[in-house]
């Protein structure tokens, strides 16, 4: 399994599958358990967009490019986020940090912060465009974003839109009441999502 990958750019992050405290193994085993397309899905299927809700849709004129599989974890931080003198505690998100697989189980890049999608060519960083409930009400939202920026180059140096689906997890406990932490408390939630990467038609 391939584990890390040189970038021709110093400001890049290192794309090291190491830097999670789970082992591959146990990665690998999670999304298996927990994405009923990783288990059951043809070629066919793998290679098509997914049905998503209207607003994630991507338009006509763009070709699914990339699909990837993503494993890791979504991280918030203790915050008082209450405008007002009465303080009002939170879990606010502050970033992904997830490898990614594809369809055979080989690691093949790493999302981070931004949100940015990393492979072992370039990278390209998104803005949400529209989100979605998930079906499943204890997992994250699945969501369309436009990509904003590019870096270095092959199939991630032409995508436009990315699609987040199949999300397991990932989202932060409910608060309760009188509950406390230490502001600026790190949590990270494990989570599993599929990822769709689209470029404009030729």
């Amino acid at each position: 399994m391939k584990r890390s990958f040189s970038t021709p750019s110093a400001t890049r992050r290192s794309c090291s599958c190491k830097q999670f405290a789970l082992g591959a193994a146990t990665l690998l085993l999670l999304l298996v358990t927990s994405s009923p397309l990783l288990r059951a899905q043809g070629e066919s299927d793998f290679n098509d967009p997914p049905v998503v809700p209207a607003q994630l849709q991507v338009g006509d004129t763009n070709r699914l490019t990339w699909h990837v599989y993503a494993v890791g974890v979504q991280i918030y931080t203790w915050q008082n986020i209450s405008s007002i003198d009465v303080p009002q505690y939170a879990w606010v998100f502050k970033a992904p940090e997830a490898a990614l697989y594809n369809r055979d189980g080989e690691a093949v890049g790493m999302h981070f912060a931004g949100p940015t999608w990393q492979n072992e060519n370039g990278l390209v960083k998104g803005a949400v465009l529209q989100r979605a409930n998930s079906p499943d009400p204890n997992a994250i939202p699945w969501l369309l974003l436009q990509a904003v920026d590019h870096d270095g180059h092959g199939i991630l140096s032409r995508v436009t839109y990315i699609q987040r689906v199949d999300t397991a997890g990932g989202k932060a406990p409910a608060v309760s009441a009188g509950e406390t932490h230490v502001i600026g408390e790190v949590l990270r939630v494990p989570y599993t999502a599929e990822y769709y990467f689209y470029r404009a038609q030729n």
